[in-house]
């Protein structure tokens, strides 16, 4: 079983580069946007819970997000393992993650990925994105820029916790789409 943690910020092209890992590898994505998404559309108690706190303008506590990632790995799936994308955020996520997967999975993570682009052509690939996908939060580069500095905020503490477990590895994420996903392609591959 693969189970990959998928890290880039905004922009480093991670929602392209999991689909080509999930066609490669038969893999079933993992996010906590869909999981949230799904949650509350189906009005399920997890989604009503998140809700309660998203309307009130605060954060779905670590736990709520870590129920609905439990609930989605035990539906039947015939895939090869998983990508999680957007947990874990924190050690504390990280740690609950190794757990969640050892008890469902009876497995491991097996390597987190990481898309390491420069800042200033994230700036311009989201400004560009903008443009067509008519996304508020991709049209001003202060609002971009401040994303970005969260996105490292926020993850440096995994990434330090998957350098310890032997399991980061960093890949450039400028180039083809191509190129880039042979580059993560041959890090899963080394895998076996």
């Amino acid at each position: 079983m693969i189970n990959i943690v998928l890290f880039g910020p905004p922009g480093s092209g991670k929602g392209t580069q999991a689909e080509n890992l999930i066609k490669k590898f038969n893999l079933k994505q993992i996010s906590t946007g869909d999981l949230f998404r799904y949650n509350m559309k189906q009005e399920t108690p997890l989604g009503i819970l998140a809700k309660s706190f998203i309307e009130k303008g605060e954060l779905v506590p670590d736990q709520v997000t870590t129920d609905m990632l439990v609930e989605e790995l035990k539906k039947p799936s015939d895939c090869n393992g998983y990508i999680f994308d957007g947990y874990p955020r924190t050690s504390f996520q990280t740690e609950c993650l190794d757990e969640i997967v050892k008890n469902e999975l009876h497995s491991e993570i097996s390597i987190c990925l990481s898309l390491v682009v420069e800042d200033k052509i994230l700036v311009e690939r989201l400004i560009n994105r903008g443009k067509t996908s008519g996304r508020k939060d991709d049209s001003e580069e202060a609002i971009i820029k401040n994303r970005i500095v969260e996105y490292y905020k926020k993850t440096a503490e995994v990434a330090e916790l998957y350098k310890q477990q032997g399991k980061y590895v960093e890949v450039n994420g400028v180039g083809e789409i191509a190129e880039i996903s042979e580059k993560l392609f041959a890090e899963v591959e080394k895998l076996n």
